[in-house]
């Protein structure tokens, strides 16, 4: 009787591709204090995503003589209304450069409701 030689997996190496893959999937979804939506400041409605650029930063109110999307930011942990809604300005900010934390542009749910951390979509940075 011949036995076979049993052959054992290296543990380093499992928890080498695990720590790959979990580095990976980090930088898909960052972990921002403060998570932009699109809108319109003139209708004061939320908008799609899409209709925002990476520079529509720092609305500062008044007429832009034609209209405009801009980010505005939320905190983790507020509410953020549903595309189509109307969004409190109370409760956020347009100048992305007076928040603490990281930001995000994007990653909230076109339906509306709680802003959490991490998720799809978006660019982070560092706020100061």
């Amino acid at each position: 009787m011949t036995s076979t030689p049993r052959r054992m997996r290296s543990v380093s190496v499992t928890l080498g591709v695990t720590a790959l893959v979990a580095a990976s999937l980090t930088g898909c979804s960052p972990e921002a204090d403060n998570r932009a939506i699109c809108v319109d400041p003139e209708t004061e409605l939320r908008v799609d995503d899409d209709l925002c650029d990476e520079d529509d930063d720092d609305y500062h109110g008044g007429s832009s003589g034609g209209g405009g999307h801009y980010w505005y930011y939320v905190r983790a942990g507020s509410r953020a209304p549903a595309v189509g809604s109307s969004y409190v300005t109370t409760s956020g900010t347009y100048d992305s450069s007076t928040l603490r934390g990281t930001t995000a542009k994007g990653g909230v749910s076109s339906d509306g409701g709680s802003v959490s951390r991490g998720g799809f979509g978006g660019s982070g940075k560092s706020g100061s």
